[in-house]
């Protein structure tokens, strides 16, 4: 027995040794059809390694500091339905809303060249200020919790997901991101997937290498192997009632900015009916005839209830699910013209790409 486990241990090591080898070559991409160049599970247990070395999590906000800050993203929604911020402050997707604050980027089909390190922040002021409650109730407990220094953080963003929304896999744009980044998850429990694959019509999922939970009041705080080196996601299936994260973030002094002449249009800046009916669920019209209800998961078996300081886990914000409107897929739905049910299956069958928050 102690001859099975000499083994072992030496075939890890040369796993180990093999992976950092293979890790100069070959980097996890923001594809979300590439997550992964190992099988086995001995090769995922060292990466499962290497994944906890760069996540903790820490339940910093009880539950009535949950309801005040759910009470303040409502407040945010409903200015933003009200048509009070400005246009590359709000981003609207099925399933899921997206509100810049501080500082604002082009990400998924926003992109004039689209790919991983194209991505580019809005030139100054196109987006609002970072609201003073988020500051007074979200960042500085972290300040004061040590979790990030005093003036880190100068990006907040707001997403706002209904049942079923996810965030396809993806790695957070090294060239605009310093590292830490930070999320806070409220309205309900969710998870955060390591190194899935996607594929579409219909959305499928590949099971995780790890699915860690993403409790409401928790604090995920990513870094290192984490956040650099192997693409992150919320599937569908994980966000099962109306969730809120508030994820705040460095924007380095020099990243990439777009000129004022290249700000493309806020995709969805206003709702409209396309927006209304997306896989049976619906989304909020004007006129607040169809509010969005907060639904709190108390307790489940994936997301029990803790109240410890600190733990090994950790999660992200996102790539957000939007349409794909590339060449392809208009070639695919000018063939499928000729047939009677075109019309109500194009509708049913939407694609979705990659994104960045």
């Amino acid at each position: 027995m102690a001859a099975g486990y000499s083994d072992l241990r030496q075939k890890l090591q040369f796993k180990q040794k093999s992976f950092r080898t293979h890790q100069k070559e070959k980097k996890y991409s923001n594809s979300p059809h590439q997550y992964s160049p190992y099988h086995s599970v001995e090769d995922n247990l060292v990466i499962l390694k290497q994944i906890h070395t760069g996540i903790q999590q820490r339940r910093l906000f009880d539950n009535e500091q949950c309801a005040a800050i759910e009470e303040k993203i409502d407040e945010v929604v409903e200015l933003a339905d009200k048509g009070k911020y400005k246009p590359c402050t709000v981003d609207r997707a099925p399933l899921r809303n997206k509100y810049f604050f501080g500082e604002g980027y082009t990400y998924g089909s926003q992109l004039s060249k689209r790919g991983p390190g194209m991505e580019r922040l809005y030139p100054p002021g196109e987006v609002d200020p970072i609201p003073d409650w988020v500051h007074k109730l979200v960042i500085k407990p972290l300040v004061e919790a040590s979790v990030v220094p005093e003036g880190f953080i100068n990006s907040a963003v707001i997403n706002d997901y209904q049942p079923g929304g996810c965030i396809v896999s993806h790695i957070d744009p090294i060239h605009i991101f310093d590292r830490p980044i930070i999320s806070v998850s409220f309205m309900s429990d969710s998870a955060l997937s390591f190194g899935c694959k996607f594929s579409f019509k219909p959305i499928r999922v590949s099971k995780p290498i790890l699915c860690l939970p993403l409790s409401r009041g928790c604090v995920t705080i990513l870094s290192g192997f984490a956040a650099d080196e192997i693409t992150h996601c919320v599937r569908p299936e994980d966000t099962v009632a109306r969730r809120a994260v508030i994820l705040l973030r460095r924007v380095f002094p020099d990243a990439p900015r777009l000129a004022p002449n290249e700000v493309p249009p806020p995709l969805g800046s206003v709702p409209t009916s396309r927006y209304q009916d997306i896989n049976g669920l619906s989304r909020p019209a004007d006129g607040g005839n169809n509010p969005r209800k907060r639904v709190v998961v108390v307790s489940s078996s994936l997301h029990p209830r803790h109240h410890s300081e600190d733990s090994d886990a950790g999660e992200d914000d996102l790539e957000d699910v939007q349409q794909n409107d590339n060449s392809s897929n208009k070639r695919r739905r000018i063939h499928k013209e000729s047939s009677p049910a075109s019309s109500t299956s194009s509708a049913s069958s939407t694609s979705t790409k990659h994104s960045e928050h």
